[in-house]
Parts: structure tokens; C-alpha cells; sequence
């Protein structure tokens, strides 16, 4: 089992990629706690995860619920090795029909959020342990209405690249996981029937060049590569898992 003995803790933990990570860390021998809002939704995913999972209630825009979320982790399960910044939201903002409002609960949740958790995190954090952004292709796509989306996550990718001068003299490493179109609750009304689901599906598709949607488990696994010992020298990463829409997008479906 590749994380035998670790600790992990994974923000948004409780559905979607942070969900699938989390079930899949336990499975190779991690102990995991997972954060999210929705105290249900927590509870069961803690269910499924079994006696080596941990819910912790936590809003990832308050630092003092993340401090004390960590520091529940190290009390169940001892120091942190790995650390998954994962929880984020979307947000439409296009130039001439976005509020202030709108625009900073984005950057709140999406940038500022994963800075203060990876402050929380790192004094309860192993020495050589690893820490996974979750950043997206948006930030290099240009898609119209996502600026605040699309400069969050870019600014994930700039701040890692930070964090590696600052963390290399402990051995921690920073990495950042870009998803593409993945099916996560993220889309909400974009999958709320399965007719838009499907409509979404062919969308992403025929602008991918392997002509598919991601799945969870696609980012799930590199992830835990990543958080791995096999990534033992990797360090400062943006590791795109999106079918090929970044690096070739003239080979997708719809240019065929």
C-alpha cells in the first residue's frame, strides 16, 4: 500500500474529487480527515470511509475552523504527511454582469481559502510530507464569464511555486493538479437532469482530444501519485489532467 501509516487531510472532502481521493487514500493505507459545510454529507462520506476517516465541519473561508480542523486531525491521527487543498466553488463573473460580491466569494473560497489552509496545515504537517493545490485548465483557457475562476486558479499555480522555495528546506513538497472538464457536483444546474448532464458530456467531449468527460478517479490517482514516495522528486508541478485540451486542443473532436 503506497501511503501506509500517512496522515492525510483533504478539504471539500465530503463529495466529488476530495470524496474520491479520500476513498482511495484509505484504501492504500492512509488515515484521512476530510472537511465540508453540509454535516450530512460529512457524515456519510465518514461512514463509507470507515474507522480510518474523520469528518471535521469546516467553512474553508475561516481560518479559525481550519485551525481547529487540523489540529483535530493531529489529535486523532498524529502529524499530517499529506495535504489536499482541494475545496473550491465556480462562479459565473463576466465583465458587465458580475457584482463585487460575486467576484470575491470566488476569490475568497478558490485562492485565499487554499493559502490559509496550507497555513493551518503546515505546523501540524511531518517534515518531507506533500501538498496538492487543486488548480484547473480554466486558468489558461480563456473561457468567457470565468475571470475570477480562471485568475483563482492561476494564482493556486503562482502561489505554489511560492511555497516551494519557502517549504523545500523541510523536504515538503507543493504540486498543483489541474482538472478539465470532470463530472463533480461542481457543475450544479449544468447536471441537474439527465438530459443537461448529457448535453454537458458531448460539450466537453467533442473539445477534448481523447473525446471523453473526466471521471473523479482520473484526478483521484494522480493525486495520490503526488502525495505519493513514487513522487518523491517532483516538486513545483502542474500536473493537467484533462484528456489533452490544454496541450493539443486542435486535436479535439470538433476540429477532426
Amino acid at each position: 500500500m503506497r501511503l501506509k501509516g500517512k496522515t492525510a487531510f483533504i478539504t471539500g472532502g465530503n463529495s466529488g474529487i476530495g470524496f474520491a481521493t479520500a476513498k482511495l487514500f484509505v484504501a492504500e493505507g492512509a488515515r484521512v480527515v476530510i472537511t465540508g459545510r453540509d454535516q450530512t454529507r460529512l457524515d456519510a462520506a465518514v461512514k463509507e470511509l470507515g474507522p480510518n476517516g474523520l469528518g471535521v465541519k469546516t467553512d474553508a473561508t475561516e481560518v479559525a475552523q481550519l485551525e481547529n480542523a487540523v489540529a483535530q486531525a493531529e489529535k486523532k491521527f498524529g502529524k499530517i504527511d499529506i495535504l489536499f487543498a482541494n475545496a473550491g466553488i465556480a462562479g459565473n463573473t463576466p465583465v458587465g454582469g458580475t457584482t463585487l460580491a460575486a467576484f470575491e466569494s470566488v476569490v475568497k473560497t478558490n485562492l485565499t481559502g487554499v493559502f490559509f489552509t496550507v497555513q493551518a496545515a503546515v505546523p501540524h504537517m511531518n517534515d518531507n510530507g506533500s501538498i496538492i493545490l487543486n488548480g484547473s485548465v480554466i486558468s489558461v483557457l480563456g473561457n468567457p464569464g470565468y475571470s475570477a475562476y480562471a485568475a483563482t486558479k492561476a494564482g493556486v499555480r503562482a502561489m505554489a511555486r511560492v511555497m516551494v522555495s519557502e517549504l523545500s528546506p523541510r523536504g515538503i513538497r507543493v504540486n498543483v493538479v489541474a482538472p478539465g472538464g470532470t463530472r463533480t457536483p461542481i457543475w450544479g444546474p449544468g447536471i441537474a437532469t439527465p438530459e443537461a448532464e448529457k448535453v454537458l458530456e458531448t460539450r466537453i467531449s467533442r473539445s477534448t482530444p481523447l473525446e471523453r468527460m473526466g471521471e473523479v478517479d482520473h484526478i483521484a490517482k494522480t493525486v495520490l501519485f503526488l502525495a505519493s514516495d513514487d513522487a518523491a522528486h517532483v516538486q513545483g508541478q502542474e500536473i493537467f489532467v484533462d484528456g489533452g485540451s490544454t496541450a493539443a486542443p486542435a486535436g479535439a473532436p470538433i476540429y477532426r
